[in-house]
């Protein structure tokens, strides 16, 4: 059996649950959106930890948390750990969370046993990673390498509030975004520790997963238009419906990731607006998310160009006109082999038996990848459940996960430093 020896597994869980209140919908759900007062709440209570885990901390311009811990050669790359505490609109208490209070706890478990790593250690809870409110995610991690687009900070929420003017009234200063960016160079290694949000551990009876890798995810987002007219007096055979056109593009999706059984692709419609939605008017446009990921670029390649052929062929039936707008598009990006190694010996020497496997969600490690090596540890997630109240990961897998998170981010200071 699996005894954790180093953490606080007590203090850890109770950190989870009394991040769960802020935020809280239902028995078990949480709806914490990024740059919200909810969001802000969080934020300050993390921040709190982070220093009483002996952390100097902040919040940048990007509203991301940032704490530090210094080293014994603090000019060295440092090592980041940390994940997200922001959530879906109807999300589950462990996604994002998990990780970054686990981050702190490896932190805190360094400080009380008097160890000074020997790199400086940051943990980051980054901004709108989820991305639902403003429709465009991992925006904190973006940030700080100066990844920004064009017209990211007009985009608006639901109720028409803009991300310039959340990220002020959180407190952020969105004109001086170059003095929360860092320099290439200055990070040598990123681990994340994530619940799995699938049910491959589940399946397998696993508490704990090491990834190999993320799928990469393209996001679209498509507006069919078309005309509108009176439900009850436009004959079938001459409406221009924008509506039924999406719905074939949705078919179309399905049937372009499922054309290769056993392969892990998949593709998701989850976002429609109809204009103008009303009962007895036949829709004249509709704007839908379109997520296809997949871990083979050049298979995702393909069938993106499948895809766009048959939106074309869709709109040119039904007389209509399509956008399509390129939100993200990231190719998979593949574990460092030599933090994959100290994850199988770290977890070896604990007894677990911790599978490999793909994470087709993508998480901020997904953008770290690009500037510093970076590993990732997989929480077992009961009945695969995410993005849901239902989501559920046991008090007993997430300290071990906590557990092999501490171990190896003191090899991976060690490893750093030489």
């Amino acid at each position: 059996m699996l005894k954790i020896e180093e953490i606080n597994a007590i203090r850890l869980n109770e950190r989870i649950e009394r991040l769960s209140m802020v935020g809280k919908i239902g028995e078990t759900g949480i709806s914490r959106l990024a740059l919200s007062q909810e969001d802000h709440t969080a934020v300050n209570i993390v921040k709190g930890w982070m220093e009483e885990a002996g952390m100097s901390a902040k919040i940048d311009n990007f509203g991301n948390l940032i704490g530090i811990m210094l080293g014994e050669n603090p000019e060295l790359p440092k090592l980041m750990i940390g994940s997200h505490i922001d959530s879906q609109v109807y999300g589950g208490r462990y996604d994002g969370v998990t990780g970054v209070i686990a981050a702190i706890e490896v932190v805190q478990t360094m400080k009380e046993k008097g160890i000074v790593p020997d790199v400086s250690i940051e943990v980051a809870a980054f901004s709108d990673e989820v991305g639902c409110r403003f429709n465009k995610g991992v925006f904190g991690v973006r940030g700080i390498w100066g990844e920004l687009e064009e017209g990211e900070l007009d985009r608006k929420d639901s109720e028409g509030i803009t991300r310039r003017k959340a990220l002020i009234d959180f407190g952020c200063n969105p004109e001086n975004f170059t003095a929360s960016e860092y320099e290439k160079g200055t990070l040598g290694a990123f681990l994340e520790l994530h619940i799995e949000q699938g049910p491959i551990l589940d399946n397998t009876g696993s508490p704990v997963g090491i990834v190999s890798g993320i799928s990469g995810p393209l996001w679209l987002t498509l507006e069919l238009t078309g005309f509108a007219g009176h439900a009850g007096s436009v004959p079938m055979n001459m409406r221009q419906d924008a509506l039924l056109g999406a719905a074939k593009v949705i078919v179309a999706l399905n049937q372009v990731a499922l054309q290769k059984p056993g392969t892990p692709t998949v593709a998701t419609v989850g976002n429609i607006k109809v204009f103008p939605n009303s009962r007895n008017i036949v829709p004249e446009k509709v704007t839908l998310t379109i997520d296809l990921r997949d871990i083979d670029l050049a298979r995702r390649e393909q069938y993106d160009v499948q895809l766009r052929n048959e939106i074309n062929r869709i709109a040119a039936i039904h007389g209509l006109t399509c956008k399509i707008t390129e939100d993200m598009k990231s190719e998979p990006r593949y574990v460092a082999n030599w933090l994959k190694e100290v994850l199988r010996e770290e977890s070896k020497e604990l007894g677990l038996a911790a599978p490999e496997l793909m994470s087709g969600p993508f998480h901020n490690s997904l953008i770290m990848s690009n500037y510093c090596d970076y590993a990732m540890i997989f929480i077992r997630s009961k009945d695969g459940i995410s993005h849901n109240p239902l989501e559920f990961s046991s008090p007993e897998d997430i300290a071990a996960g906590t557990e092999l998170l501490y171990r190896s981010a003191l090899r991976v200071t060690k490893q750093l430093a030489q």
